[in-house]
């Protein structure tokens, strides 16, 4: 599903002059950084937690850096807004080139957006939006499409008729908040399917487990079809019916991860949508370097997530799983391309136009 793209076109000439300090990164959950000597690029990156998603994303992530001399700095704020609010706050204090935000709440950082602003620093959100109209760019999934997506392929399952159960992002999350208004689409056309139950799972596997267990145990064998937000969180459900008992409910996901790959080969799943947080991810990277280097770049490309089904599961495997080194290896090229033609979720699967 195709949806309008908004272009704007960001040159921003000198930023990386401006944050006159050029840092030296560490590993995961270290802020600390001194003078860099090869005038790498600094990115300061904070994501919402270590998702599966976000840990796939991360390994683009370096790839693309190595490729590109960025030096990246990383933190997760375990699903806490005041801990990412610090951790931008460090990142700030320490004159990084650009920072990266996967952010815990759309509603959340303004303070420090506009501290960073002040510094000459670019902030980017990604994968997950922040509200704001100081930052200086935004790389985004359609989620609202996705959600449509997901909750289209459910009603082609149940044939229009059922009951389903819902499985939310955390709560007032973008992700949350879009792949839900995608989802309560579908349903309002679909008056025949009743949701039972949604809740938040938060996007994780252990939390999904015990909310199906209690949905099993308040509805039983009312329920139809779960339609989770995300893989983890439908893999988390999957595990709450086979435990017990249950192996006819209907189940899809979002993000394309490996587990949600193999459950769509095996039959486990209907389908998902790859979010591939490999690609999405140093996508979003490299518009941060790139903003930072003042160089001309598409600011706010759309990640538009390919349905991911029996018939195509296999091809989407080769580059999540099973020749992931040879994927990471053309990474970086291809996500420039991607840049170059506005296709940013482009990654050579059958039906997929650069």
């Amino acid at each position: 599903m195709k949806a309008m793209r908004t272009s704007r076109i960001f040159q921003t000439a000198g930023i990386a002059a401006a944050a006159a300090l050029a840092l030296s990164g560490c590993g995961a959950g270290d802020t600390s950084a001194g003078s860099s000597e090869d005038g790498a690029t600094t990115i300061g990156v904070t994501v919402y937690d270590m998702s599966s998603f976000v840990t796939q994303g991360k390994s683009g992530m370096e790839a693309y850096a190595k490729a590109n001399d960025i030096e990246m700095l990383w933190n997760s704020a375990g699903l806490d807004v005041a801990t990412q609010a610090n951790q931008v706050d460090q990142y700030i204090n320490q004159g990084v080139d650009a920072i990266l935000i996967n952010p815990v709440q759309a509603d959340s950082l303004q303070p420090q957006i506009a501290a960073a602003e002040e510094a000459g620093i670019p902030v980017i959100d990604v994968n997950s939006s922040l509200k704001s109209d100081k930052l200086a760019g935004s790389v985004q999934p359609d989620d609202v499409a996705a959600g449509e997506q997901e909750a289209k392929m459910m009603m082609e399952a149940l044939g229009g008729k059922g009951n389903v159960v819902i499985l939310e992002g955390p709560i007032g999350g973008s992700g949350q908040i879009d792949r839900g208004a995608g989802i309560d689409k579908v349903l309002a056309e679909n008056p025949d399917v009743k949701v039972l139950a949604k809740d938040t799972a938060n996007w994780k596997r252990d939390e999904a487990v015990n909310k199906m267990k209690n949905w099993i145990s308040a509805f039983g064998s009312d329920i139809d079809g779960v339609i989770s937000q995300n893989d983890d969180m439908g893999l988390g459900a999957l595990q709450a019916l086979n435990e017990s008992g249950i192996d006819d409910v209907k189940i899809v996901g979002i993000d394309g991860i490996e587990d949600g790959l193999k459950a769509v080969k095996s039959g486990d799943f209907i389908g998902t949508s790859l979010q591939h947080g490999t690609v999405e991810m140093a996508a979003g990277l490299a518009v941060a370097a790139k903003l930072a280097r003042g160089e001309t770049v598409e600011a706010t490309p759309q990640y538009i997530m390919p349905a991911i089904t029996p018939e195509n599961v296999d091809a989407a495997m080769k580059n999540v799983v099973t020749e992931r080194e040879a994927f990471l290896e053309k990474l970086p090229q291809m996500i420039d391309s991607n840049l170059e033609s506005g296709n940013i979720a482009y990654e050579g699967l059958p039906g997929q136009e650069q």
